[in-house]
C-alpha cells in the first residue's frame, strides 16, 4: 500500500465518521443531555444536603445584643443601630433585628436568631450564620476596644506647600496623600499624583490582647486637632487608659508625615510583658506615567538592613522574601515616586512580596509588607514612631533626608534612583547630576540643558576622541604597506608570518591597531552612565521640547492600538521621532567610520554587521525616554562634526612623513611588543611542528 492509498483510506474514514456524527439520533442526544443535567442536579443536591447550618446559642444571641448596644449608635428612641461588615442591625430593648448581606443575598437576621433558615438555600443560610458568629466572636475578643468597632468615618486634612494628607477616623490612618506639584500623565488625566490612596492601599497595627489580636484598621478613632499641623487619632478606654496615633506634617516643602504611637495607662489593657506589635502595609501601585514599560520596570519593594546597603525585590515578575535581619527602612518605589517607612528604632523582621498586575491597565503591582515586627512597651508613653516619606525621587531631595530623619546610620535613599552600579553610578553622582543641576539653576528649558550637557561631555572626551582619530589616520597611511604584506603572504599557512610582519611595520612606524580602541573604551562608561541617568531623571518628567511633550517618555509621532506579534513586544505600538533621528544619524556615522577604517571595504560581512547595529538600536530605544534618544542623537551629530573637523586638522601627508622618520630611528621594543613577538614565535614553532606531524602521518598512510 503506497502513501496515496493510505491517504485515501484516511479521508474516507474521516468522511464516514463525520457523516455519522451529523446524522446521529437527536432523541439520543437529548436523552444524553438530560442525563447529564440530572447528574449535575443530583450532584448539587447531594452537596446541598451535605451542608450543615449551625444555629445561634442563647449565649451567642446575648453577645449579639451586647455587640449592637456597645458598638452601635444610640438613637433618640432608646434603640441602637450598628452597620458594619454587610450587616445592618437594630436593637430595641433586648430584641435584635435587621439584615445581613451574603452571596449577594439579603437575609433577615430574625430568621437566623429564631433558627428558621429552612426556606433559604443552605449555602446562603450557612454563610449568613457563619458571618454573624464570626462577627460576634471578633467583637467579644476586642474587649475594651469593642465600642470603637463601628461608627461614622470622618476625614480631616493636613497640608503644606507640597503635600496634602487626608486622615480618616476609620482605622485612625492616612486615607490619601496628594503631591501638589506633580501630575499624572495616564490617559490624558492631569490630576495630582497620589502615592497613597486609601481606596486601594492600607496599613494596620496589630496589638496582642490575650489569645487574640486587635487590628487598628477595625476601629473608629476620635480625632483631636491639636494644632494646624498635628492631628491625634485617639481611643479612650476603660480605667482612664488611652491609645492613639499622632500625625504631624511640617509646614513648607516637607514630604515627611511623622507618625507617633501614643498611649497612657495602657498597662491596664495590655499585658505588662508585651514586647512587640505587628504592622501590615499594602499598596496597589497605580500608574502615573505615559510610558508603562519603564514605570513597570522600576517598580518594586526596596529595603535596607541596618549596617548594610539597600536591596530590593525583582522588578520583573513576582517574588516573596523573608527579611530576617533588623531593617532601617522599607519602601514601595516606582519610577519617579516612593513611599518610605522609616521607624524610629528598627523593624525586627518582615515578610515582603511583589506581584505583577496583568489585567488592570491602570495599575502596576501589588506590594505587601506583612508581619513587620516592631518593638513595643506598655510602659513607654511613645512606644513607636515612624517617618512616612511620600517623596518624588529627586536626587538632592533624597540625599537631604539623612539630615531630616534622625537615624543611627545613613539612610542611603538616593539608591532608590537606579543610576547604574559601580563606576557608572559614580560618574552620574559626581559628574552628570551636579552639571545637570547647575544648568537647571539658570535655564528652564530642559531640551537646551541636554544640549549643553552633551556639549560639555563631548568637550571632556575630545582629547580621547582626537587621539582615536589620529590613530585611524596612522592606520590609513599605512594601508599601502599593509596591502603589500597581504599580497606577499596570501596563503593561510603564512598567516603567522603575515601577522609578524604587520606588527613589525606598526612597531617601526610608531602605530598600533589598539591605540584607537583605548579612547573609545574610556568614553563607554560615560555613555552607559547617561543610559541609566535619563530614564531615572524626574526633572525631565512632563518637560516638553520641540515635538516631545514629555522628555521622560517616548516621543511618539505615530501610534497604533493593534497588537502586532513580535513588533509590539520588541518595538512597541508607536514610532519615536528622536529615536528614529538617532538611528538615521547612527547609520550615517557608521558609514563615515567605515570609510575611515583601512581595509573596511574589503570586509563585506563586517560592513553588514556594522549597519545592522543601528537598526537594532531602533528597536531597543524606541520605548525609552525621548530625552535619552535626544541625547544620543546630539552626541552622534557632534561626533560627526568632530570627525570632519579632525580630518581638516590632521594632515595625513605630514603624519606619513613623521611615521617614515620614526621607522628609520632605532626603536626600543616595549615589553608588550616583546611578549607579543615571543608568543608569535612559539605559535609559529607549534604550527611548523603540526605541519611536520601531519606530513609524517600522510606518508605513513601511503
Amino acid at each position: 500500500m503506497d502513501k496515496n492509498n493510505l491517504l485515501g483510506f484516511l479521508l474516507m474514514g474521516a468522511v464516514i465518521f463525520g457523516f455519522m456524527y451529523i446524522n446521529q439520533d437527536p432523541e439520543k442526544n437529548a436523552a444524553a443531555k438530560k442525563a447529564q443535567n440530572e447528574t449535575a442536579q443530583t450532584t448539587n443536591s447531594t452537596a446541598e444536603s451535605a451542608i450543615v447550618v449551625d444555629s445561634l446559642s442563647s449565649d451567642q444571641i446575648n453577645k449579639l445584643t451586647a455587640m449592637v448596644k456597645t458598638a452601635g449608635e444610640a438613637q433618640k428612641d432608646g434603640s441602637y443601630t450598628l452597620a458594619t461588615n454587610g450587616m445592618d442591625l437594630r436593637c430595641d430593648s433586648s430584641k435584635v433585628s435587621g439584615t445581613i448581606n451574603v452571596n449577594n443575598t439579603t437575609v433577615d437576621i430574625t430568621k437566623i436568631i429564631a433558627n428558621k433558615t429552612d426556606e433559604l438555600p443552605k449555602q446562603v443560610a450557612k454563610a449568613a450564620v457563619d458571618t454573624l458568629i464570626s462577627s460576634i466572636n471578633r467583637f467579644n475578643s476586642y474587649g475594651n476596644f469593642a465600642k470603637y468597632m463601628s461608627g461614622k468615618s470622618d476625614t480631616l486634612t493636613l497640608q503644606n506647600d507640597v503635600m496634602k494628607v487626608d486622615l480618616s477616623t476609620k482605622g485612625g490612618k492616612i486615607a490619601k496623600v496628594t503631591l501638589k506639584k506633580y501630575d499624572t500623565y495616564v490617559s490624558g488625566d492631569t490630576a495630582n499624583v497620589v502615592p497613597y490612596n486609601g481606596a486601594t492601599d492600607y496599613y494596620s497595627f496589630s496589638l496582642p490582647a490575650g489569645a487574640n489580636y486587635i487590628e487598628s484598621s477595625d476601629l473608629n478613632f476620635n480625632a483631636v486637632q491639636e494644632n494646624d499641623s498635628t492631628i491625634l487619632m485617639k481611643l479612650n478606654l476603660d480605667g482612664g487608659a488611652m491609645w492613639g496615633i499622632r500625625y504631624t506634617l511640617a509646614k513648607g516643602d516637607s514630604y515627611i508625615v511623622k507618625m507617633d504611637i501614643v498611649q497612657d495607662k495602657i498597662e491596664n489593657v495590655f499585658a505588662p510583658n508585651m514586647a512587640d506589635m505587628t504592622m501590615t502595609w499594602h499598596q496597589k501601585m497605580a500608574r502615573n506615567e505615559k510610558g508603562k514599560t519603564f514605570e513597570e520596570r522600576n517598580s518594586t519593594i526596596y529595603y535596607k538592613y541596618i549596617g548594610e546597603g539597600p536591596d530590593y525585590l525583582t522588578e520583573s515578575g513576582d517574588q516573596s522574601e523573608e527579611l530576617e535581619q533588623e531593617l532601617r527602612w522599607i519602601s514601595f518605589k516606582n519610577q519617579f515616586f516612593s513611599s518610605v517607612m522609616v521607624p524610629k528604632t528598627s523593624i525586627k523582621r518582615a515578610s515582603v512580596s511583589t506581584k505583577d498586575i496583568k489585567d488592570q491597565p491602570g495599575y502596576l503591582k501589588e506590594l505587601d509588607v506583612k508581619d513587620a515586627i516592631i518593638a513595643y512597651s506598655t510602659k513607654n508613653s511613645n512606644p513607636a514612631s515612624f517617618d512616612m516619606i511620600f517623596t518624588p525621587n529627586l536626587y538632592p531631595l533624597l540625599s537631604s533626608y539623612d539630615d531630616k530623619v534622625a537615624t543611627q546610620d545613613d539612610l542611603e535613599l538616593t539608591r532608590l534612583i537606579p543610576l547604574g552600579w559601580g563606576l557608572f553610578r559614580w560618574i552620574n553622582t559626581y559628574l552628570i547630576i551636579p552639571v545637570f543641576n547647575f544648568l537647571g539653576g539658570f535655564i528652564s528649558n530642559y531640551g537646551i540643558i541636554i544640549l549643553l550637557l552633551t556639549i560639555f561631555v563631548k568637550l571632556i572626551l575630545f582629547p580621547f576622541t582626537y587621539k582615536s582619530y589620529m590613530s585611524q589616520a596612522k592606520m590609513r597611511v599605512l594601508a599601502p604597506e599593509i596591502k603589500e604584506i597581504n599580497d606577499k603572504y596570501p596563503n593561510k599557512e603564512d598567516a603567522m608570518i603575515k601577522q609578524q610582519k604587520t606588527m613589525e611595520l606598526y612597531s617601526k612606524a610608531g602605530a598600533s591597531p589598539f591605540s584607537g580602541c583605548l579612547p573609545m573604551l574610556l568614553q563607554m562608561p560615560i555613555l552607559i552612565a547617561m543610559f541609566t541617568f535619563f530614564p531615572s531623571c524626574i526633572e525631565l518628567r512632563g518637560q516638553s521640547f520641540l515635538w516631545a511633550t514629555d522628555l521622560s517618555a517616548p516621543d511618539a509621532i505615530v501610534s497604533w492600538s493593534a497588537q502586532i506579534p513580535f513588533i509590539t513586544n520588541y518595538f512597541g505600538n508607536h514610532v519615536s521621532l528622536f529615536c528614529l533621528l538617532m538611528t538615521i544619524t547612527n547609520i550615517i556615522y557608521t558609514r563615515i567610520n567605515m570609510q575611515n577604517q583601512p581595509g573596511g571595504a574589503s570586509m563585506p560581512g563586517m560592513k553588514w554587521m556594522m549597519y545592522l547595529m543601528p537598526v537594532m538600536f531602533l528597536f531597543f530605544f524606541n520605548d525609552y525616554a525621548s530625552g535619552l534618544s535626544y541625547y544620543y542623537f546630539l552626541s552622534l551629530l557632534i561626533t560627526i562634526i568632530q570627525t570632519y573637523a579632525c580630518r581638516h586638522m590632521i594632515d595625513e601627508q605630514k603624519v606619513r612623513a613623521e611615521m617614515l622618520a620614526n621607522a628609520k630611528k632605532p626603536r626600543k621594543k616595549t615589553g608588550f611588543m616583546a611578549r607579543l613577538e615571543e608568543a608569535q614565535r612559539k605559535q609559529q614553532a607549534m604550527l611548523r611542528e603540526q605541519q611536520k606531524q601531519q606530513a609524517k602521518a600522510k606518508k605513513n598512510r601511503r
